[in-house]
């Protein structure tokens, strides 16, 4: 790390004193713990695109499948749907489904049985077509009879942080599935392709009302640590209480993001990591070199998508709401290529300067606008201008026209980021 860098990191450490400051506790807290979340996430991106050049525009969507995870899991057990005929009938949608993959695999070898050209692609259509039916005729009474009788199956009661893992092991299992059939595409229409997968994860999270309940939304989802109300109802003060909670949740995400920093930035700078750059720079000349290009992206994209999982999942548990209506592009993708842009794409250190700094400001553009404007409207109501309407509103979409300003400066004057990819050249 160069002594520009150290700089950097203590401007951002002054930058957040001044914040605490300012702020007060609690509310500085809960910054950093979402800007720590947000930070795993642009790891995540960094090891997709900075790593090995993928553009992945669905972000929003692993983060809502992290986040569905971390319900599933962590939040108590419903015991009207374990008590009723759900189970049962959800064990008779995972049959027909495994029967169905199972369908599906054996069309796909029937060129061994000398079957190809159009009536293999027949055997495989008609294969789909079979299992899709058997599927849904399973899942439709279940969905509708769990729907009816418990509302939906609840979670499984167990810790916090096996959840937020369970939302890696399944993003990364989904980024397989993805990554099976999107990676080889051109760089733009990889782009197109999992904006599409993440809309479509999102009208399911909001549609499956009887695994996540939908748009009803799941609340309080649980924390690994003891909770606010946890320390008010042992006598704590009621600030003390937010700031010792938050603080306990900020020391566990930190750790999650420090291991998994140093695992990346081992691997980055090892032998693995020259093969992902010269994969990345001229993926002919590195498959010319008996280098598995596919699997190689395959293997990025699973890691940061893992990193995604677990970072949606660290957001759902600290917010405590699983909320599929709240899930937005601009802040759960758009945001992040920001972080990785500005900070430095390709360096580890710049992914996680600049999660935290645009996070950070961020969310501090709201309130500070809204000051500014009112300030504004008590100079204009003194000199007979008025008020400015909607100020509240107003505020909130500074936000978006301050990422405009920040991205466009970053692309003008630093367009290799704050904390810029270094590469040591060997020999």
């Amino acid at each position: 790390m160069r002594p520009r860098h150290l700089l950097l990191f203590a401007g951002l450490v002054v930058f957040f004193v001044a914040v605490f400051l300012a702020m007060g506790t609690p509310y500085s807290t809960r910054l950093l713990v979402e800007a720590t979340a947000y930070a795993l996430v642009a790891l995540g991106l960094n090891i997709q695109f900075g790593y090995g050049g993928l553009f992945n525009f669905g972000i929003m969507g692993f983060l809502m499948v992290g986040g569905v995870a971390a319900v599933t899991v962590s939040y108590p057990v419903n015991a009207a749907f374990w008590q009723s005929d759900g189970p049962l009938m959800l064990g008779r949608v995972l049959l027909a489904a495994v029967l169905g993959g199972v369908l599906v695999w054996a069309a796909r070898k029937v060129d061994r049985l000398g079957i190809t050209g159009g009536w293999r692609i027949a055997a495989i259509t008609i294969a789909w077509f079979i299992a899709y039916i058997g599927y849904r005729t399973q899942i439709d009474p279940a969905a509708a009879y769990i729907e009816s009788t418990s509302g939906w199956i609840g979670g499984f009661g167990l810790h916090p942080v096996l959840g937020w893992a369970f939302g890696g092991i399944l993003c990364a299992a989904l980024a397989f599935v993805i990554g099976k059939i999107t990676l080889g595409l051109r760089s733009d229409y990889l782009a197109i392709a999992t904006i599409g997968i993440s809309e479509i994860v999102r009208s399911f999270v909001k549609n499956l009302d009887w695994l996540t309940r939908g748009t009803l939304t799941v609340s309080p989802v649980p924390w690994p640590v003891p909770r606010p109300a946890d320390y008010q109802a042992s006598g704590v003060d009621n600030v003390l209480s937010f700031i010792y909670a938050r603080a306990s949740f900020l020391v566990i995400v930190a750790i999650i993001l420090v291991i998994a920093f140093i695992l990346m930035q081992r691997a980055y700078s090892g032998p693995w990591g020259r093969m992902m750059r010269a994969i990345r720079d001229n993926h002919i000349a590195a498959s010319s070199m008996g280098k598995n290009v596919k699997a190689r992206q395959l293997e990025v994209f699973m890691l940061g998508s893992a990193l995604m999982g677990i970072g949606g999942a660290i957001l759902v548990s600290f917010v405590q709401v699983l909320d599929p209506s709240g899930y937005q592009p601009i802040d759960y993708t758009f945001l992040v290529w920001v972080m990785l842009i500005v900070g430095g794409s390709g360096n580890n250190w710049g992914a996680v300067f600049g999660a935290l700094f645009i996070y950070a400001v961020y969310q501090l553009s709201a309130p500070a606008s809204l000051w500014l404007f009112e300030q504004i409207s008590a100079l204009g109501a003194q000199i007979g201008w008025g008020e400015i309407p909607n100020a509240d509103s107003r505020s909130q979409q500074v936000r978006f026209v301050l990422l405009g300003i920040v991205i466009t400066l970053a692309l003008r004057y630093a367009p290799k980021g704050i904390i810029p990819e270094v590469v040591r050249r060997q020999g």
